[in-house]
């Protein structure tokens, strides 16, 4: 029994560093980035996954809408947000 248990044990280590090192940060970032999304308002800057900087005139349910600059006024998927400028 232990012996079948010694040859589990490095692939249960591996496991363990791949969540550590890689799912765990990742999900981090998912539910930061989530919770910057949300807490975007009219007249926030925000810098596009494109890296235009924009700033947002209306939240709707799945996008946003920017203005570009004085006359451009666009639509942008939630998705694409890459920041918010402070």
């Amino acid at each position: 029994m232990s012996q079948s248990l010694m040859q589990f044990f490095p692939i249960i280590a591996l496991f363990a560093i791949f969540y550590f090192l890689i799912i765990r940060p990742q999900q981090k970032a998912q539910k930061e980035h989530k919770a910057m999304l949300e807490s975007l308002t009219k007249g926030d800057k925000i810098v596009t996954n494109g890296g235009l900087i924009a700033q947002v005139v209306k939240a709707e349910e799945d996008y946003f809408k920017i203005k570009l600059n004085d006359e451009t006024i666009a639509k942008l998927d939630k998705a694409y947000i890459a920041k918010k400028i402070d």
